[in-house]
């Protein structure tokens, strides 16, 4: 019996380059390439590429291969302090300028300050006693009467859903009392660090032109904190009371002047981004939790656990903001955090978190485009 051909059709040769090289696998033919050395181990195979070698594909993968930043102790401005300080100004334009920043003296100490700060607060929650100096509760209340501010300024009368114009009211006043608020707590030697210490403060609270806020001005109110620390106006022991104290009423302030004046976020990821307006809550909020005994990163959805200890814990009193201000479920408005919430512990969390805020905030132009450079916080 003939075999039915129609069944099976000869080869096409079409689509093959042949040569007198080697053959073909699909047509037997030669082909137009040179036959590969052979394989010294033939036995071996690969489970994967090394991933050192791999072309960067995405920040994640960018941020996996970060080591995780490390703290470092504040080298501290010593006298004579005559004619140092200066008003500080913006430097950054070009991702140039973004490797020449990452890599220097000045990234790794305020990097490492952050994370010192993280340290201080580990496994802390915020009604721990720890020691409060003068100079940390004369902030607090300069805080609380920039809160007071929000209460004494009316809304504009608009329809837009972003940007209450009261808020450049609110802005002005800030600003115009900024000096005064510096002297109640610098020492009569320090008097002439205001004009470098005021312009990072008033840009910690959002930019009044476009009536935004994003993590661009919350990283000035941390630059703000350590030039304190540089100044030694802030101590080491003073950590603690900066994130449980400082931080927390400065959150406070930011998230009444959101909801009341409906700030824009600036520069939001949109639902991909970590929050819409703030990182560094989450970054010390995660080491409050590591070793905890019972919650983990996956009960940031379990609601009584959110209820009974987001007064304790930063990283719970954020998802908790969140899901109040944003509606529908939390894993499709906030994709990030949900996905977090799979890490299995705090310390992976924390970690990451830091190698995410160095990629993602502090190797970004145009975040880092408004960062202040002075004789506090040299360009190098």
């Amino acid at each position: 019996m003939e075999p039915n051909n129609r069944l099976t059709p000869p080869p096409s040769t079409a689509s093959h380059h042949h040569h007198d090289g080697a053959t073909c696998v699909n047509c037997g033919g030669p082909t137009a390439f040179p036959p590969p050395p052979p394989d010294p181990n033939p036995n071996y195979i690969p489970i994967r590429a090394p991933a050192v070698n791999l072309p960067p594909a995405n920040n994640r993968e960018i941020i996996m291969r970060t080591p995780v930043p490390q703290s470092h102790q504040i080298i501290p401005l010593t006298p004579p302090y005559n004619n140092h300080f200066q008003i500080p100004i913006k430097i950054i334009q070009t991702q140039n300028d973004i490797v020449q920043f990452s890599s220097s003296q000045t990234c790794l100490q305020f990097l490492g300050f952050i994370v010192s700060l993280s340290e201080s607060i580990r496994s802390h929650q915020l009604s721990d006693h720890f020691h409060v100096s003068p100079a940390v509760l004369a902030i607090v209340e300069i805080l609380q009467t920039l809160i007071g501010y929000v209460d004494e300024i009316p809304l504009a009368p608009q329809s837009s859903r972003y940007g209450n114009f009261a808020y450049r009211t609110w802005h002005e006043r800030m600003s115009c009392n900024a000096e005064s608020f510096m002297l109640r707590f610098l020492p009569l030697e320090l008097k002439e660090a205001i004009v470098e210490l005021v312009p990072y403060f008033t840009d910690s609270f959002g930019n009044s032109s476009r009536i935004d806020y994003g993590t661009g001005h919350e990283t000035n109110f941390a630059a703000w904190l350590y030039c304190l620390a540089r100044l030694g106006v802030v101590k080491e022991e003073d950590y603690q009371a900066l994130v449980s104290r400082v931080f927390i009423k400065y959150l406070e302030l930011m998230r009444k002047l959101q909801v009341t004046y409906s700030l824009e976020p600036a520069g939001s990821h949109g639902v991909w981004g970590l929050d819409d307006y703030h990182f560094l809550p989450f970054i010390f909020g995660s080491s409050q939790l590591i070793d905890h005994k019972y919650m983990k990163p996956k009960s940031i959805h379990n609601e009584d656990i959110l209820e009974n200890f987001a007064n304790e814990y930063l990283y719970l009193s954020c998802i908790v903001f969140i899901k109040k201000v944003k509606k529908g479920l939390f894993a499709e408005h906030s994709p990030m955090l949900d996905d977090i919430s799979g890490v299995p512990n705090w310390n992976k969390v924390n970690s990451g978190l830091l190698k995410m805020y160095k990629i993602e905030v502090l190797q970004k132009v145009p975040i880092m485009q408004h960062f202040l450079f002075g004789s506090i916080i040299p360009w190098q």
